[in-house]
């Protein structure tokens, strides 16, 4: 009878029990096929092996040479407008139901998306002098 109130209550620690054997199964197996591989497989190290790999391409100059920040700019500002327009998904399964409220909220959203892309524009953040 008490272990039947133990087993069905969700608070006790006992309800962990399965979560807990399954981490650590789950952890021993990860540690067990790393300890495996490493000292049972073979351990041929060319000069072919050691050479960086990029593609298939031969290496041309240094990896560590600086880039430009364009790069970084134009994948932070993609991501950035790619996620505004993620919040036209849930307006346009809803505009019915948001009405003319929603609808003026999505024209001012719409107006603050566009006058930071204008911004953008205008700074010459997409500019490819380079």
């Amino acid at each position: 009878m008490f272990t039947d109130t133990i087993l069905l209550s969700a608070t006790t620690p006992i309800s962990y029990f399965p979560i807990v054997l399954q981490l650590i199964a789950a952890l021993g197996f990860v540690g067990i096929t790393m300890f495996a591989t490493h000292f049972l497989g073979p351990k041929r190290k060319t000069s072919d092996k050691l050479v960086t790999f990029e593609s298939g391409i031969e290496q041309k100059g240094n990896a560590r040479q600086p880039v430009a920040i364009k790069y970084f700019l134009t994948a932070i500002l993609f991501v950035l407008f790619d996620v505004e327009v993620i919040f036209f998904y849930p307006y346009a399964v809803n505009f019915r139901e948001l009405g003319w409220d929603g609808f003026m909220a999505m024209l001012l959203f719409v107006a603050f998306f566009l006058g930071g892309f204008v911004y953008i524009l205008k700074k010459g953040a997409l500019k490819w002098e380079d």
